[in-house]
């Protein structure tokens, strides 16, 4: 484990909006507490990075094979019409990458989802399944671990 990593904190409002599924080996997989789209985040656990060039060239390549393994999981689980995935970070600095699942009947399609609808928490319930068919699908995945 490096120093960048020993030093890394979730953003405040990332810990208020998600809630944490697992790890990769570099980025925490979230889950957006909004029911609405199936929306998890991927956020590199290294201190002080905001943007994607920030990171070394084998976190960036890292995080491209997490980004990917993590849409593909979604698109074929969620049978997503479309993947949304972007770092856009212009309210939390944070580097972190979206990864919506989109259809063609969601609240927002086809706009960007932001502030179309306020959020709407999942149950714990749903939580529970969620978790639970996400662990399913990324075990043996990049080594990916279950929280």
């Amino acid at each position: 484990m490096d120093e960048l990593e020993l030093e890394f904190e979730l953003h405040p409002r990332l810990e208020a909006d998600t809630l944490i599924m697992g790890d990769f080996p570099l980025c925490r997989v979230l889950l957006m507490n909004d029911s609405h789209f199936p929306w998890f985040i991927l956020v590199p656990r290294r201190a002080g990075v905001s943007e994607i060039y920030h990171l070394s060239e084998e976190d960036q390549i890292q995080l491209l094979k997490e980004s990917s393994v993590l849409s593909q999981v979604l698109a074929d689980s969620f049978s997503a019409r479309k993947m949304n995935v972007a770092a856009l970070g212009n309210v939390v600095h944070q580097l972190h990458v979206h990864h919506v699942v989109r259809y063609e009947d969601d609240v927002a399609w086809p706009a960007p989802i932001w502030g179309v609808i306020d959020a709407n928490p999942y149950s714990d319930e749903e939580v529970e399944s969620i978790r639970q068919r996400i662990h399913t699908l990324l075990e043996g995945e990049m080594s990916f671990v279950p929280f």
